[in-house]
């Protein structure tokens, strides 16, 4: 997903001097900043970083509240940290793109930092209700990337059929 985000970038030509002679390649004219969402994103994130592993990286504490079936689903944020994003390309990296509420919030916290040029949300599994919300609810310049679109959120808003919670299957599940 990281090599198809980077087909998206500005490239310039810079000259590379190897062991017998000049080589002009093209590059990334200026890196993207990754941000993930803690906890689940962690291992999504690392596999990005590789990618892009000149990057700047960023990282937000995300989760929901505690909530019964069929109530809205609140997101929590806390913990922010990130670079300068005046002007950049940044990749918001969460796993599951559930009900969007998460990726739109983060999104929004992440401007205290400056404004990005655009905004690549970054998922491997999607819900059409958290798309719908996203597409309604944001407003920066934004590319959704997702591997898979399955077919509805639950009434505890959780993809169906899904893989479940992407940080309990990397972590083990929260106490």
């Amino acid at each position: 997903m990281a090599y198809e985000i980077s087909k998206k970038l500005t490239y310039s030509i810079q000259k590379i001097e190897t062991p017998f002679m000049e080589v002009p390649i093209p590059l990334i004219e200026t890196q993207p900043v990754i941000v993930s969402v803690l906890r689940a994103a962690i291992p999504f994130f690392q596999g990005v970083l590789n990618f892009f592993d000149q990057a700047d990286c960023g990282f937000i504490g995300a989760f929901r509240k505690e909530s019964d079936a069929y109530e809205p689903i609140e997101i929590e944020l806390g913990y922010t940290a990130a670079p300068s994003l005046n002007g950049l390309e940044v990749i918001l990296v969460d796993p599951m793109l559930a009900t969007g509420k998460s990726f739109v919030e983060s999104s929004r916290k992440l401007l205290k930092n400056g404004t990005p040029k655009k905004i690549h949300l970054l998922s491997i599994i999607a819900a059409p209700e958290g798309l719908r919300y996203v597409e309604q609810n944001l407003d920066l310049p934004f590319e959704i990337w997702t591997c898979a679109l399955d077919d509805h959120l639950n009434e505890f808003s959780y993809i169906i059929p899904g893989l479940g919670d992407a940080g309990d299957l990397a972590f083990g599940p929260k106490i």
